[in-house]
């Protein structure tokens, strides 16, 4: 009798010792030797199907890869297109910060969108870096940035400040990341899909383990989109406090200056007119580190309101306060243009009193250089030196206010005072953490590249035409404090004292620090010395 599976080492025998076939069946009972020799015994970890051709590959095999799918290697050269097309665009914003490009002006700080671009070059880099060990981790975190972004989006497009300030840059910018975000989520979907797919048609199954490698890769991923959604969320919280403080009326009006490009804040108290009909002079106040509504406005509305003055404006310099940002670069003669059309667009003609402190005084001289036939007086309140330019034009000051900048759009400090402090809009917009703000970081920047170029040769330029008109008077007041502390400060305020021959007064105010104004007899001092300029050019107009 023929066995069924054979003799145990390959050989058929009969009865007679000779293997010969019989009625035909040969087919049946002999199967060819190469099938015998790799037959083994099913069990229950056999497979049920065998594999289509030959054997199946292990899954560590570097040919089990979801880049054999056309649609996966096509998603990663959009991808590679996209971080290509984000870092050009990176590279223009952050250009944009220093040197305006024509049509690329906004007139927000631009902090803004290069910190969106900066997110999706970010995102970019760590879906290719890790492209082929798609996880649900990832997936949901850019579903969650996809809509936090998208949120964004709709705060910019819904709040017309914030849409103003951002312009189509931030728009762009904002759009651009949420389709980004979108977009990694339906790769990482796909690249799991195709991994999947490519595992069960060349290993059998699904692989559920992951290598040593493939943990390390999806923990470092992970851990950087946690990191990127708790920056999305402070961006989301910062631009909810600046539509919370867009919601902040202006006192006064904002006009549009340089073509239309951006918009400044003047505001105007008092009457033009006194009770005869003749026309009243104006005290135009020029602040200096720090918004003028801040503190500085103070004292001059408690000399209106006792009398010493009739009337008195105040203007926010581009990126202070209600006004926006100019391009850059921006020098202190660019920004006195500006103040000179915004004037004029409103009607208001002069004769006009400039009082100015700090860095205010650099700007104060330029503009009463161009109008010196409507400047009246000059009161300078412990002005900066246009030979001390250097100390804010120097190079760490102005990367540091670059890196403050760069990082403004996360708010931290400024959530932290609202959360925690009692800061409220005021406080935000043009009072102690006005400083804190993209718009004021950027005017310092731009304060800062050009100070020891432009605006000094501006303001020695203007001296020297400022010297032609010996009839306008000039009153000088010092901090006490500083001449002390600083024997170069003091020579530079005496030098400030031969800006014109009609020298009324050089005060020093004994205990005052920089700001002057911060202590009694400063104020006092200040509004004594302004009601001698006011009543000295009302004299002049009245003759």
């Amino acid at each position: 009798m023929v066995s069924l599976w054979g003799s145990k080492n390959g050989e058929e025998e009969n009865h007679s010792g000779t293997a010969t076939p019989q009625d035909g069946q040969a087919s049946e009972h002999h199967a060819p030797a190469s099938r015998r020799e790799n037959h083994s015994e099913p069990n229950e970890r056999s497979r049920l199907l065998p594999p289509p051709q030959g054997r199946y590959l292990d899954p560590d095999d570097p040919a089990v890869s979801p880049y054999n799918l056309w649609s996966v290697r096509a998603l990663r050269y959009f991808s590679v297109l996209f971080l290509t097309i984000s870092f050009l665009w990176w590279v223009l914003l952050l250009v944009s910060i220093f040197i305006s490009p024509p049509m690329m002006h906004s007139r927000g700080s631009g902090f803004f969108d290069f910190s969106y671009t900066t997110l999706t070059v970010g995102n970019l880099l760590l879906a290719i870096l890790f492209f082929s060990v798609p996880n649900k981790a990832r997936q949901i975190s850019c579903m969650i940035m996809a809509v936090l972004l998208l949120i964004d989006m709709i705060l910019i497009l819904a709040v017309s400040r914030l849409r103003s300030e951002e312009g189509w840059v931030g728009i762009a910018s904002v759009i651009w990341a949420t389709f980004i975000a979108a977009y990694l989520v339906l790769t990482d979907r796909v690249v799991a899909w195709g991994k999947h797919e490519e595992e069960e048609r060349l290993t059998g199954r699904q692989e559920t383990r992951r290598t040593l490698r493939e943990w390390c890769a999806v923990l470092t991923s992970s851990v950087i989109q946690i990191v990127l959604i708790l920056l999305v969320v402070l961006f989301t919280a910062t631009l909810a406090l600046r539509a919370r403080d867009a919601s902040l009326h202006a006192p006064g009006e904002r006009y549009l200056v340089d073509g239309d490009k951006y918009k400044v804040h003047v505001a105007c108290i008092g009457n033009t007119t006194d009770t005869a009909g003749n026309r009243n002079p104006t005290v135009l106040l020029e602040a200096g580190e720090d918004p003028v509504e801040g503190t500085f406005e103070s004292w001059a509305w408690d000399a209106y309101e006792n009398g010493t003055i009739d009337r008195y404006c105040y203007w926010d310099r581009p990126g202070f306060a209600w006004s926006d940002n100019g391009p850059s670069p921006l020098s202190a003669g660019m920004a006195e243009v500006a103040l000179s059309e915004a004037l004029a667009r409103a009607g208001e003609q002069g004769p006009w009193i400039l009082v100015s402190a700090g860095v205010g005084s650099i700007y104060s001289r330029i503009f009463s250089s161009t109008h010196l036939a409507d400047v009246g007086g000059l009161l300078l309140i412990d002005g900066l030196h246009e030979d001390l330019l250097h100390r804010i034009g120097s190079p760490s000051r102005g990367f540091f206010l670059w890196a403050r900048g760069i990082i403004s759009p996360l708010g931290w400090d400024r959530l932290a005072g609202a959360l925690f402090q009692g800061r409220d809009r005021e406080d935000r917009v043009y009072g102690r953490s006005a400083y804190q703000g993209g718009k004021y970081l950027k005017a310092k920047l731009q304060e800062n590249l050009v100070a020891n170029s432009l605006t000094k040769n501006e303001v020695s330029s203007a001296r020297n035409i400022q010297k032609q008109s010996s009839n306008t008077s000039l009153v000088i007041i010092s901090s006490g404090i500083e001449v002390r502390r600083d024997n170069e400060w003091e020579r530079k305020q005496r030098d400030l004292t031969t800006l014109t021959d009609n020298l009324v007064a050089w005060d020093v105010v004994n205990k005052a620090p920089h700001q002057v104004w911060k202590t009694l007899e400063g104020r006092q001092t200040m509004e004594k010395r302004l009601g001698e300029l006011y009543d000295t050019s009302r004299t002049k107009i009245h003759v």
